[in-house]
């Protein structure tokens, strides 16, 4: 990222709080303004999965309410086991 691309920006945060990133820096050898972008950057990667999954699981269930196909948890389950026991098997077919 270029310098230009890269803006300041302040985070207001309790002295208690700015302690504790000041004494973790410290231990790892690092500034508490890298810690500080380093657990935004974590934050927000988290963030973006978990919104990602949820997105994922709201178009799964839309399909299911539009088609009605489906597999019941006991052929999930069927199929997880024979994963689990390291079979290379197709996943159940689905149906309505």
């Amino acid at each position: 990222m270029s310098a230009a691309a890269i803006r300041p920006t302040t985070i207001k945060i309790d002295p208690t709080t700015k302690e504790r990133v000041k004494r973790l820096a410290d231990m790892r050898h690092r500034s508490p303004h890298w810690m500080i972008l380093e657990a935004i950057r974590q934050y927000v990667d988290r963030e973006e999965k978990r919104e990602a999954f949820r997105q994922a699981g709201i178009n799964a269930w839309n399909e299911y309410q539009a088609t009605d196909l489906h597999v019941t948890q006991e052929e999930a389950e069927a199929w997880l086991a024979q994963l689990e026991a390291g079979q290379d098997v197709e996943p159940p077919a689905c149906h309505v």
